[in-house]
């Protein structure tokens, strides 16, 4: 299973306003775990950047003064994720930047059902708990010591993180469920039986010991045991 975990960094709070993205981090999942692929890069706005943004991200107009316009990553960008979910603390605020950035240089926008918000999912889990990241990544003893700032390359490394234990940790794929040869298991791979000795062990208890068992058994075991349950 192919996921995005995705993060971006504007210049304000709102695209209608002409505000823009000016940072874009994803890192792939497979299975819900990173890979090594991560597609990151600064933007530049093509607009002034806020003092009160600046102040959030640290970003400002010098810092992007080599950074390409999205219309320039913006191949790169959709080629990244394709067509996997894309796994967004709080969805619908970066998607709607996307979109706006995506209808000015008329690319089809993302639809709102390939976001998977992690607030939702805590919302879900911990109801009335506080969803910022930080309070998830403390709830999951996450470090946070490398978000001095807000960063979309380290703000997508700990929702990354976040992401699997909020949908049950590192064994989120096990299932005790009953094992059928040759089915594939919804969610995983294929189900193998166990192999069998080609030829049975031979007994291991001699006979003496047999009946000594037996005879321990009748004489001291006796009323309502559990192995007599059902028998006459």
């Amino acid at each position: 299973m192919r996921e995005i975990a995705l993060d971006t960094e504007t210049t304000g709070l709102d695209p209608s306003q002409g505000h823009r993205i000016i940072e874009i981090c994803c890192i792939e999942l497979e299975n819900h775990l990173p890979t090594d692929q991560i597609f990151h890069t600064l933007v530049d706005p093509e607009r002034d950047i806020p003092e009160e943004a600046t102040r959030v991200h640290g970003l400002t107009r010098d810092k992007l003064a080599d950074a390409p316009p999205f219309a320039d990553v913006a191949d790169e960008f959709l080629a990244f994720i394709g067509e996997a979910p894309l796994v967004i603390h709080n969805a619908e605020f970066d998607l709607k930047f996307l979109n706006a950035e995506l209808e000015r240089i008329a690319k089809p926008s993302l639809p709102a059902s390939r976001g998977i918000d992690t607030i939702q999912i805590a919302k879900r889990r911990f109801p009335g708990a506080r969803y910022s990241l930080d309070d998830l990544c403390r709830r999951f003893n996450i470090d946070l010591s490398a978000r001095s700032r807000h960063s979309a390359k380290v703000d997508t490394e700990l929702l990354a993180q976040v992401y699997l234990e909020l949908i049950g940790g590192r064994q989120a794929h096990l299932q005790l469920a009953p094992w059928e040869s040759g089915e594939a298991q919804a969610g995983g791979g294929e189900i193998r039986t166990a192999r069998q000795r080609p030829k049975a062990l031979s007994p291991r208890l001699h006979a003496a010991e047999r009946e000594n068992h037996a005879r321990f058994v009748a004489a001291e075991l006796t009323g309502d045991v559990l192995w007599r349950w059902g028998k006459s």
